[in-house]
């Protein structure tokens, strides 16, 4: 067929001669009055157009999307083939309360021994406060809500939004602080908390609606434009249980970054290197946990962004394009704490900025695996809508179905029994009693094409000692068409942002936008109907490669990114910067489970030589968070000991409680 590519399908395709291909990033740095003129000539109307396709031809995406045959019929979500029980499980109950749920994950954690935190030897390593240890706290009228308020509250005017180091919040109200932990200390002074999460401390990131805050997504506008009227679904729950919504957090505007870097609210920094960026797109949510100023918070991971850079050489143009995604994952591993993208629809959107996309997930971030859990358990629940479009019993013949037996109520409890939610027994301190029959996948090219082998030589370690330890098999994988993986991903996210957008910046909202994320919207403007169709074609050819390699091992593992948190260039606090090299190496890992709408979670397993955090990512089958819960437990247990943060505040007590 000419320059034309025909693929063959996948069940033709013979993996063990696959190659893996290493990414040869050559590009500019562009920040400052280079990076505004960039810009400025990408959304000019001729001379942008051009540019435009020159970038998608020398990227091999007029090749992939307009010049290939896809024998695959469109994906336009993702859609799961009936999957096996998980072992060693505790089911929980979609449609109960959130306080119920939360009490069956607390019978899933070990005992609980105080010693371990309120101990009288100051000299003991470094450890992160657990809500665990905020209850036993409150309980024992060791400190209240209020006190530990207070501590926060002095410690967040301290920063006034634009001093080092750095602005965690966008909105935050002092009083409305004091207005929750009031009503939790009385709730504690009449003995009748609502659960463990009574009076703990919890960030929202700022692209989830929280009253009486504003959604502001990270623009200094789209608050005037959508208004707030009540608790997003996962907000809601989290308050009826007691837990105190601190505020929200800063992000990368509109979730389009990988850096964090955000040029309206001030750039939040890494904790544990206030020069270094923390990851984005859920910046403000890692660093405020990984400050100690809470145990927990809720991000959102998915997002698309693609970012465009100039090189001029020879007088030549060469353009390349960076996709985005993982973006609860990649500032958890950068910032040293846990992060977990659940299933696609395994959470209920609404009230989200994210509500209505094919790739993104709210998911809870923490200082440890325990309190992942226990927030995970709370915000849990599909959507009426995802029940129905997800599920696999839907996705079967409708000729299967004696319509007789069922009426509609019926027929979607029958979709729910398919895949319940469930929570895995971490009754002991090294993860559940299943761990030794997991099966590792490992793409060992993939694995260790990372910037420094620091990150690859501390994720081997953890994987050796899962092994040593407990048993686990590590199984060679791998996994073909990442190149097409990455493409399609953009053009998917990017087609969805792109219809969010359009009637604000039709609207003239365009120039009131950061100029990356303009960059992005010029180039989501040129994706086409086919492009997108294209897209969703080598979806659903992706699922199949993964479920393949599902049917030989139950998670793949990986860095969760490709370097540790990069430094922050001055010039590029002002009015931002795009940095291909960089945001390659951090997404080279975390597009598979944003795309396909798998389970992952990024674990810390250790620092690099400069004392950096490095993340292990696991990715799990769908609907499996309790496999990849289970394996994390025992990956947290066989990691080096956490080091304190440069940045960190003991708000639970100014020194260890006697």
């Amino acid at each position: 067929m000419g320059k034309f590519k025909v693929m063959k399908p996948v069940n033709e395709v013979d993996v063990s001669c696959v190659k893996y291909k290493e990414e040869d990033i050559k590009a500019p740095h562009l920040t400052g009055f280079l990076f505004k003129l960039f810009v400025k000539m990408l959304e000019a109307p001729l001379i942008g157009s051009l540019i435009v396709e020159s970038l998608k031809k020398n990227n091999g995406m007029t090749q992939i999307f307009r010049n290939t045959v896809i024998p695959e019929e469109p994906m336009f979500r993702p859609v799961f083939p009936s999957q096996k029980p998980e072992l060693d499980v505790v089911p929980v109950g979609e449609d109960e309360s959130p306080v119920n749920r939360l009490e069956t994950a607390l019978k899933c954690l070990p005992q609980y021994d105080p010693s371990l935190s309120f101990q009288a030897d100051s000299g003991s390593s470094f450890r992160y406060w657990k809500i665990r240890d905020y209850a036993y706290a409150y309980r024992s009228k060791l400190t209240t809500p209020s006190v530990v308020a207070e501590q926060i509250i002095s410690i967040i005017e301290e920063f006034k939004y634009d001093k080092s180091p750095t602005p965690f919040l966008i909105s935050f109200d002092a009083n409305e602080v004091r207005k929750q932990a009031e009503a939790s200390t009385h709730r504690f002074e009449q003995g009748h908390p609502i659960s463990i999460l009574d009076g703990v401390f919890i960030t929202i990131k700022d692209d989830i609606d929280c009253l009486p805050h504003t959604t502001t997504g990270g623009t200094t506008w789209l608050h005037e434009e959508r208004y707030v009227e009540k608790d997003s679904v996962v907000v809601s729950r989290l308050r009826s249980c007691g837990a105190i919504l601190l505020g929200k957090a800063n992000m990368h505007e509109l979730g389009m970054g990988t850096s964090g870097n955000n040029s309206n609210y001030g750039t939040t920094r890494n904790p544990h290197s206030p020069e270094r960026y923390t990851g984005g797109s859920s910046s403000g949510s890692a660093a405020i946990v990984a400050s100690g100023l809470c145990p927990a918070a809720l991000g959102t991971d998915g997002g698309g962004i693609i970012k465009v850079i100039l090189i001029f050489f020879y007088l030549r143009c060469m353009l390349t394009c960076v996709w985005k995604a993982g973006s609860v994952r990649i500032p958890a591993s950068l910032c040293g704490v846990t992060g977990l993208k659940t299933t696609y629809g395994r959470t209920d959107m609404t009230g989200s900025l994210c509500a209505g996309g094919t790739v993104e997930v709210v998911s809870p971030l923490a200082s440890s695996l325990e309190d992942t859990l226990l927030v995970y358990a709370v915000i849990l629940g599909s959507s009426s809508a995802d029940r129905l479009n997800l599920n696999p019993v839907h996705c079967l013949p409708m000729y299967s179905f004696d319509h007789s037996k069922y009426s509609c109520k019926n027929l979607v409890f029958e979709m729910i029994l398919q895949t319940p939610p469930c929570l895995p027994k971490l009754l002991s301190h090294n993860g559940g009693n299943a761990i030794g029959s997991l099966r590792l996948g490992k793409y060992t090219t993939w694995f260790n094409d990372v910037h420094s082998s620091d990150i690859s030589d501390k994720c081997e370690d953890i994987l050796k000692l899962l092994s040593n330890n407990h048993g686990c098999q590590v199984v060679e994988i791998v996994v073909p068409e990442l190149e097409e993986m990455r493409a399609a991903h953009v053009v998917s996210i990017g087609s969805a942002t792109l219809c969010s957008l359009t009637p604000y910046c039709e609207d003239g909202k365009t120039p009131k936008l950061s100029y990356d994320t303009r960059t992005s919207f010029a180039i989501f403007k040129s994706f086409s109907a086919s492009d997108y169709i294209a897209a969703q074609c080598l979806r659903r050819r992706l699922m199949e490669y993964h479920m393949d390699i599902f049917k030989n091992v139950d998670v793949i593992v990986t860095p969760t990114c490709g370097m540790t948190a990069p430094l922050i260039p001055p010039e590029a606090v002002k009015n931002g910067e795009t940095n291909f090299q960089v945001a390659a190496y951090l997404m080279r890992f975390v597009v598979a489970a944003n795309l396909l709408g798998f389970p992952a979670i990024s674990v810390p397993v250790g620092y690099d030589k400069g004392g950096m955090p490095i993340g292990l990512q696991i990715m799990g089958r769908p609907w499996a968070e309790a496999t990849v819960l289970t394996l994390a437990a025992a990956v947290e247990e066989l990691a080096p000991i956490t080091k304190k943060p440069t940045v960190f505040h003991d708000v639970l007590s100014t020194k260890r409680i006697h």
